[in-house]
């Protein structure tokens, strides 16, 4: 921590004033960014079934299921790329640039998967581009949702970041139910032969718009606080190069690494549980069991009801760790993952009614890490290297051990005939979050290591300095 913070600010300059009017500007720059990465998520996921697997994989005949998955996942695997790539480069020109860049790639990406040709027109070259365009898309993302998160806690006042952290995820939910929202309208609407042939390309088609607009937020904001400031110690600083910066966040803040590995395990397997594999595990899965499934459009307005839900909660709990600590509720969010898993899984294995009260339940645990780890995971690595630090360690974890997590369940249940395969895999991530728990150095109201106070307004920041002269 920068030593003027720990000794207590003894002027106006040893604080970082951010006005609310500021930060919701700032909070709707980064969110924007989620809101497209995670449309285009929705999009995708709900499509699978209705349409993407027999518009580009129908000559995998049974395995398109299988293979349209697989893709999905293929593109966590260069996401560390992006990480390493944008990381340091972000902690070396700024944070606003860097986030310009990643939102417009992920738009355009998920805008040209709206234009590839069919497996009916070009034959195996039509799967190949889409291979091709989501490790674009997964390259870029590998620099955004670190970028976001350092984006937001920089530009937060101590004693708000949590609140105003959830709304990243907020974001995240909007794009998703956004998604899921016109792939269910157009899957009911339409005939069959229409959205095969023109219709499911609407949604992905539409990204390009939201990619401008967020374009266009984050290019009106300046660079953040804590940033600027470590510019101004060193004017003549050019930042450090990208390789020297990866050593250190590899030598250096291993431990910070692992404990952030930890969390993001736990929150991100939950989440592609959640929202990648239960729509097919839910329509398909369960059918080809002779148990009771549903169709694609009950699935998806389950999920989209859940969703919704879950944006109505999800800053009241942000704000609630301001006051209570981040560590309490990561640890309720654990021990459900470790209580809940299985029986939230076998209430999906009930009929309708119980697929209803086993996505509640997997979204409560979700909201538990989605709105605190945003204000949780910056915390833990200093100004200097935070973008790359946590750009490195977010997507290195995801793409290892959640990114992966749809297609490797259903590969597992398809092998072994054994359908719980869900909730094992959510109970070891909340073993994993627990043991991240017990090493995190709680981090509510407190500075950023390496940053000033940062308060919302001029009368708390003379409160902070007469504090700190007495």
């Amino acid at each position: 921590m920068a030593e003027s913070a720990a000794a207590g600010p003894q002027d106006i300059g040893d604080v970082i004033v951010t006005d609310d009017s500021t930060m919701k500007r700032a909070v709707a720059a980064a969110a924007i960014g989620n809101v497209t990465e995670w449309y285009d998520f929705g999009v995708y996921s709900y499509l699978v079934e209705s349409s993407v697997k027999d518009v580009f994989f129908s000559g995998a005949g049974s395995n398109a299921s299988l293979l349209a998955l697989g893709t999905f996942a293929v593109s966590f695997l260069v996401r560390p790329l992006g990480g390493l790539f944008f990381g340091p480069l972000g902690d070396k020109i700024g944070r606003t640039r860097v986030l310009s860049i990643t939102v417009i790639l992920m738009a355009a990406g998920t805008f040209l998967l709206g234009l590839v040709p069919s497996y009916a027109a070009i034959g195996i070259a039509s799967p190949l581009l889409v291979l091709v365009i989501r490790l674009i898309q997964g390259f870029s993302t590998g620099g955004e949702y670190g970028g976001a998160m350092t984006f937001i806690a920089e530009y937060s006042a101590d004693k708000k970041r949590g609140f105003f952290g959830s709304w990243l995820e907020f974001g995240t939910l909007t794009g998703y139910a956004l998604g899921a929202s016109i792939s269910t309208i157009l899957v009911v609407v339409l005939p069959r032969e229409d959205l095969l042939s023109w219709g499911f390309r609407i949604p992905f088609l539409l990204a390009l718009p939201l990619g401008l607009v967020g374009l266009y937020l984050r290019n009106k904001l300046e660079e953040t606080p804590a940033f600027q400031q470590l510019l101004d110690q060193s004017e003549s600083d050019e930042g450090r190069p990208a390789l020297e910066a990866l050593k250190l966040i590899f030598t250096k803040h291993w431990r910070a690494m692992l404990v952030a590995g930890g969390l993001i395990v736990a929150w991100n397997v939950t989440n592609y549980v959640l929202t990648a594999y239960v729509p097919t595990y839910t329509t398909g899965t369960l059918a080809d069991a002779g148990l009771e499934s549903v169709s694609s459009t009950t699935s998806n307005l389950l999920q989209i009801g859940v969703l919704l839900i879950l944006m109505v909660v999800i800053t009241f709990i942000g704000r609630i760790s301001d006051r209570v600590g981040r560590k309490p509720i990561l640890i309720v969010g654990s021990i459900m993952l470790v209580v809940l898993g299985l029986p939230s899984v076998l209430l999906l294995q009930s009929g309708l009614f119980g697929q209803m009260g086993g996505l509640l339940i997997m979204g409560f645990t979700l909201v538990m890490f989605s709105s605190i780890c945003p204000s949780t995971l910056p915390s833990l690595f200093p100004t200097e290297i935070r973008y790359g630090g946590l750009s490195v360690t977010f997507n290195l974890f995801v793409s290892a051990f959640a990114g992966t997590a749809a297609t490797v369940i259903a590969a597992l249940v398809t092998l072994t005939g054994d359908l719980n395969w869900p909730g094992y895999y959510l109970i070891a991530a909340g073993v994993v979050g627990l043991v991240s728990c017990y090493f995190l150095v709680e981090s509510a109201g407190k500075p950023l290591e390496g940053s000033k106070p940062a308060v919302a307004t001029e009368e708390e920041a003379r409160e902070l300095i007469a504090a700190g002269r007495t």
